[in-house]
């Protein structure tokens, strides 16, 4: 699947760069590597303000990441309702949520031992 060796470094950077480029709000990640069976390394968590939103976000992510780090997602979920899409980069795994789903799922709490980095945005 991979076809260039990037890095969770890499494909993190890229991915919150274009969350925010699109105006994606309250972004954090969450560090999953200290926590025994875990499915990846890294949760990357965004809100967008509508299903438009979020469909945009989640199309940014796949537009840039593709082009700079010539990754394609291992698997997408979500995209045709647009309250919560999920992009699998099989170690970084992006959730992008509507608000009221992301309050309702409270996926950071569910991962509480999670080390959790909110980073901030330009809007």
């Amino acid at each position: 699947m991979t076809r260039k060796n990037v890095s969770a470094d890499e494909l993190i950077a890229v991915i919150i760069k274009a969350i925010d480029e699109i105006k994606g709000l309250d972004i954090q990640i969450l560090d999953l590597r200290e926590i025994d069976n875990t499915v990846c390394d890294y949760f990357i968590i965004a809100t967008g303000n509508s299903n438009t939103h979020v469909n945009a976000i989640s199309g940014i992510i796949q537009k840039q990441v593709g082009k700079l780090c010539k990754e394609k997602p291992w698997h997408v979920e979500g995209e045709s309702n647009a309250e919560w899409v999920l992009l699998d980069y099989t170690n970084v795994v992006v959730h992008v949520f509507q608000k009221s789903v992301r309050e309702y799922y409270d996926i950071e709490s569910l991962w509480g031992d999670a080390k959790i980095t909110s980073i901030p945005t330009s809007n």
